[in-house]
């Protein structure tokens, strides 16, 4: 029987031990480091016995207990198995984003979810709280702040004309957006809407959804073009319903390269950031699938966003192309407990785009495989 190392293997350091994991079906498992060469042998389909050939510094018993180890494990695969077939469908399938989408995708799969029993304990156990919780709201007391007008604003724009009208926008004109729009598209999308009782202390919810209502994302501006409000980074404070001076200045060409070097982006009237304050997740989900939420939590803020945006005119745009570090540092983040996941925009929409997509032609279609 020949066999050959999974290709879809990570591994890593994990709490002073050696791990390879085969995440396309396998178990992770701690190893003694020498199993790295070990599995190097079977870089391809090759009988036990040639690999210990190549393997000759080290003692058949080794090498055969070895074997039986990481095959049990799904680091080894048999020739002709169905995981040797799944191994190979995923590798080929993930090859364009592995092994670091393909890894977190696999590996948050399938994962113990904890029944109402194990919740009900896990609530009442006095120890997991013995720390106190996030606080509910970011806010730096010490920096300057703009406050933001309170006054409502119109959105009775029908439904239907809102959600058919909403676009993703490349172009904007050079008008200044007003700071009472912004306002009112801050307080709409973020600000909270009712607060309820977790059994811990109050949460609030907002007009999107939010996995266990953590509402672990907070907003950050980089504002080039709002009139009323100096250029550079600022923190949107929730509580206050005000703007938090994180560093002064912004220029269309910061802002650009900050999104990637995209052109359109220095254009918008203010870019913002969603950035996760981990904790507020982490200390009741501690499974690492959680991950998936806060990200899936960023989708449902920025649809919010670039919904309200279009009711009040503006054109939203939206891009997860962006100099990571930069951007945190810009915004004075740590970018590890606080850190950046998605990027929204706003400004006014130019009448005569020349970045918009040309609509869709015969010829588009000829050309265009419709099904399989």
């Amino acid at each position: 029987m020949r066999l050959r190392r999974a290709t879809c293997v990570t591994c890593y350091w994990h709490a002073g031990s050696f791990v390879a994991h085969p995440y396309s079906g396998g178990t992770p498992t701690a190893l003694h480091p020498v199993a790295a060469e070990i599995l190097s042998a079977f870089d391809d389909w090759i009988e036990p016995a040639k690999a210990a050939e190549l393997l000759d510094h080290l003692t058949p018993e080794t090498i055969a207990e070895s074997v039986d180890a990481l095959t049990s494990a799904g680091l080894l695969l048999a020739e002709e198995s169905p995981e040797a077939a799944r191994d190979e469908q995923i590798a080929g399938q993930w090859e364009t984003w592995a092994p670091e989408a393909s890894f977190f995708h696999y590996a948050t799969q399938d994962g113990h979810y904890p029944t109402e029993e194990e919740l009900a304990a896990c609530e009442a156990d006095s120890a997991q709280w013995d720390t106190p919780p996030p606080a509910l709201f970011t806010d730096y007391p010490d920096a300057p702040r703009v406050l933001l007008p309170r006054r409502p604003g119109d959105l009775r724009v029908p439904y239907d004309q809102v959600l058919y009208e909403r676009r993703t926008h490349r172009d904007f004109t050079p008008d200044p957006v007003p700071l009472a729009t912004l306002a009112v598209l801050l307080a709409t999308t973020f600000g909270p809407v009712d607060f309820i009782d977790c059994g811990h202390g109050a949460l609030f919810r907002r007009t999107s959804p939010a996995g266990g209502a953590r509402q672990e994302l907070d907003a950050y501006l980089a504002i080039r073009n709002v009139s009323g409000v100096e250029p550079g980074t600022y923190h949107y404070n929730v509580h206050e319903h005000a703007l938090e001076l994180r560093s002064p200045g912004l220029t269309a060409e910061e802002a650009a390269h900050l999104c990637a070097d995209q052109a359109w982006a220095g254009d918008a009237a203010f870019l913002v950031v969603l950035s996760a304050v981990l904790d507020r997740m982490s200390c009741k989900y501690r499974n690492p699938r959680c991950y998936r939420v806060c990200l899936l939590n960023a989708g449902h803020l920025a649809q919010t966003f670039a919904l309200t945006a279009t009711a009040l005119g503006l054109g939203p745009a939206q891009t997860g192309a962006f100099h990571d570090t930069p951007l945190a540092e810009r915004c004075g983040l740590d970018n590890i407990g606080h850190t950046p996941l998605y990027v929204l925009a706003a400004g006014w929409p130019h009448p005569d785009p020349r970045r918009a997509p040309p609509p869709a032609r015969l010829s588009t279609f000829i050309r265009t495989a419709l099904r399989r």
